[in-house]
């Protein structure tokens, strides 16, 4: 699913609420529901532009993490699988 608005132009368009803009026209300007902005301001509120950089960031790199220990983990099997097979006695 392809997003409308990135990180960094959801903290924009909360920060234009919070120099003075209604949310009403706020949410008007940019053709968005309140709802949608009430979920950004939950998510994004108190948020910098270097604090959702930053979090792209940790999340690139912890998903990057997780598929190295899925890596692992399945070779790890593996190898266990293959010393379990030759170390059985053969009857």
């Amino acid at each position: 699913m392809k997003k409308r608005f990135s990180e960094e132009q959801i903290v924009k368009i909360l920060q234009e609420h919070k120099e003075g803009k209604t949310i009403s026209e706020v949410c008007r300007n940019y053709g968005i529901a309140e709802n949608t902005f009430y979920i950004w301001q939950r998510k994004y509120g108190n948020m910098q532009l270097d604090d959702v950089r930053r979090m792209k960031s940790l999340e690139d790199e912890n998903r990057k993490l997780k598929r190295l220990v899925a890596e692992l983990s399945l070779e790890n099997m593996v190898q266990k699988d293959v010393i379990k097979n030759f170390s059985s006695p053969e009857l």
